[in-house]
């Protein structure tokens, strides 16, 4: 689990090298303004990995949402020679 810590903005000024340090350790830092919580400072690697997470979380909503697509007695299905002729006439080349 991540260590989170709460530190005023202007220690983004004061003290960046040991707020960098920190996030290279895998913490993470809220950065409050006025005593309010206003960003998130974190490493590059937990930011990526947190990215990846949430774009492969989108991509299995997506997928579910196509499947329920898929599944409903509404949807028309098209024969691969109509798919091939819809991408004809619309880029006017062949497959």
């Amino acid at each position: 689990m991540y260590d989170i810590y709460a530190r005023p903005v202007r220690e983004l000024r004061n003290n960046y090298t040991e707020l960098a340090k920190m996030t290279k350790e895998h913490h993470h830092i809220i950065v409050t303004n006025n005593g309010k919580d206003e960003t998130v400072l974190m490493g590059i690697d937990d930011y990526n990995k947190c990215r990846e997470f949430l774009f492969t979380q989108y991509i299995l909503q997506e997928l579910e949402l196509a499947g329920a697509e898929a599944d409903a007695s509404s949807t028309h299905w098209l024969s691969q020679t109509e798919v091939f002729e819809k991408f004809r006439s619309k880029y006017g080349y062949e497959v």
